[in-house]
Parts: C-alpha cells; sequence; structure tokens
C-alpha cells in the first residue's frame, strides 16, 4: 500500500537503542519499520505502542547478515509505505575475547552481523532509496578507545566507518546522506551483561559528564541526522559519548 508518508528502516530495532530510535522517528511522524531477527513478541509489542501513541510502524523479520533477507526487508517496507527514506543500520552484537583467545565462530559471527549486516543495507539503500533518503550506521566510540577485548567488534566498527565515508561520495547525485553514529557507553542490556558495579564505575568516572548514555540520548542524534536540519551534514562520524573520547 503506497504511502505519503516517509518511511525508516531501523534494523535490530525491538529492543535497546533501536527501539529508542524507532519511537523517536515515529514520534518525528516518520513511518517507521521494526526490524528483528528474533524475538517477535517484543517487536509487535513496540509496535502496538507506536501506534497506539498515534504513530506509523511494521514489524519485519529479516536476518541483516542475510542479503536476500535484506532484500525482501526492502520489498516489504517498499509494499508497505511505498518506498525506502532512512534507513538505520543497528543491528549488531558485542561478543568480547582477547584476540589471542578469538575463535573463528566468534570472529566470523561477528562480521557477519555487523559489518556484513551493515554492508547489506548500503548496498540495497545505495539501489532503492528514494532521493534525499538518509542512511546512518552504527559505529562505536572503541574505535578511538581501543580497550583490550574489543579487537573483532571494533574492527567490524571501523569497518563501517570507512565504507559510510565512501558511500556518501557515491551518491551525492542523489541527494542522500550517509553518515555514522559512534555512541560511547549506553546502558542498555547489549552493554550491561556479565558486568557488575565495579566495572561500571570506572567507567563512568572517564566520563566529563558523569554518567552513562541512554538510548534516548542517541535516538535525538538520529533524529537530527535524519531531520530536515541535518541535511547538510554527510560523510561524517558523531561520536555521542558524552565526552569519554
Amino acid at each position: 500500500m503506497a504511502s505519503v508518508e516517509k518511511s525508516a528502516i531501523i534494523t535490530g530495532s525491538s529492543k535497546g537503542i533501536g527501539a529508542a530510535v524507532a519511537q523517536r522517528l515515529a514520534a518525528d511522524g516518520l513511518a517507521v519499520v521494526i526490524n528483528y531477527s528474533s524475538g517477535a513478541d517484543a517487536a509487535n509489542e513496540l509496535v502496538s505502542k507506536i501506534r497506539s501513541s498515534g504513530g506509523t510502524a511494521t514489524a519485519i523479520k529479516a536476518d541483516v547478515s542475510d542479503a536476500a533477507a535484506v532484500r525482501t526487508l526492502f520489498d516489504q517496507t517498499e509494499q508497505a509505505f511505498g518506498g525506502v527514506d532512512v534507513l538505520v543500520n543497528n543491528a549488531g552484537i558485542m561478543k568480547l575475547s582477547p584476540v589471542a583467545e578469538t575463535t573463528d565462530e566468534l570472529f566470523d559471527q561477528t562480521i557477519a552481523i555487523n559489518l556484513k549486516g551493515a554492508f547489506n543495507g548500503m548496498r540495497e539503500a545505495a539501489k532503492r532509496m528514494r532521493e534525499g533518503g538518509r542512511i546512518v550506521s552504527f559505529s562505536s566510540s572503541v574505535v578511538g578507545l581501543y580497550q583490550p577485548t574489543y579487537g573483532a567488534y571494533a574492527a567490524t566498527k571501523a569497518g563501517i566507518q570507512a565504507m559510510s565515508h565512501i558511500l556518501s561520495k557515491e551518491l551525492g547525485k542523489k541527494k542522500i546522506t550517509v553518515n555514522v553514529i559512534a555512541p560511547g557507553p549506553v546502558a542498555t542490556d547489549l552493554f550491561m551483561k556479565d558486568k557488575t558495579d565495579d566495572d561500571i564505575k570506572p567507567i563512568v568516572g572517564r566520563t566529563p559528564l558523569g554518567r552513562l548514555g541512554e538510548p534516548a540520548d542517541i535516538a535525538r542524534v538520529i533524529s537530527f541526522l535524519v531531520g530536515p536540519d541535518g541535511a547538510w551534514i554527510n560523510g561524517q562520524v558523531l561520536r555521542a559519548n558524552g565526552g569519554i573520547i
């Protein structure tokens, strides 16, 4: 069903930062696609929440590491909303290990979801996104902090930055902007998993603003980048981290 609304695909958006981004963009007036690879209940609950607040949303299952699934994600978005105007590459995993102890399985999985997943979305958007669209991909402030155990994860995020710089130059003629957001520590299940209070305190202590980020902090930046006030921002990596680096 075609629509005059602008639409946004947010990958991995059934919970955490992605869910906050979906709610913010829906509040901004975009029709949002809640993408998930597992956990349909959470995705559908978020759709209901957005709709009950007057927004437009649908949930679509797709594994971003699968190129065919990403094509289908775009197909279904076009069928629902007439086209794609915004892509937020948010889906990712963070499994940490010293380089010497990183298994082939962990490395390959991290590359497949974080880097190949973002590539699959960028490639499809480059072919199909409507003129004037916006692509925002998630990197991380670990590219710069370079802490031990983040080797595979940081490598994928550095790759996303490189691809985004290049894609911004390739899509200029279509007036599509391509940017990267690089959050610092954010209080999500992904970040908090397996961390104790003693692990968290020094991280907060190194942050000039004295707290962890919240998903809403990141959603506000995404809203700016994909909204009218962000139209002249292109090919940039924007760290949103309270000043930790």
